[in-house]
């Protein structure tokens, strides 16, 4: 199985930190399924609504926290080595 990382942009744990308790705690448990099972398992559950999105966020996707909450990610390749060759 592929490991997968979850990065967080500032501007993401700074709205974290305004949003309400359940939101905030959905997205965690989403983000602990990523680790533990991989992207393509987490993507099949039916109760985030994995969706792709269009036009110029084409390359992104979104899942459902709630009616009124969505969490925007996009899932990249890259991987960058560290000065003792380990991947990081």
């Amino acid at each position: 199985m592929k490991a997968y990382r979850i990065i967080l942009s500032r501007r993401a744990e700074k709205q974290l930190k305004k949003v309400p308790k359940h939101i905030r705690e959905a997205l965690l448990v989403w983000i602990h399924s990523v680790k533990l099972e991989g992207m393509p398992v987490v993507r099949l559950l039916k109760g985030y609504h994995n969706e792709a999105l269009q036009g110029m966020r084409r390359k992104e996707r979104s899942i459902r926290l709630s009616k009124y909450y969505r969490a925007i990610y996009k899932c990249t390749e890259k991987i960058k080595k560290s000065k003792n060759n380990n991947i990081s």
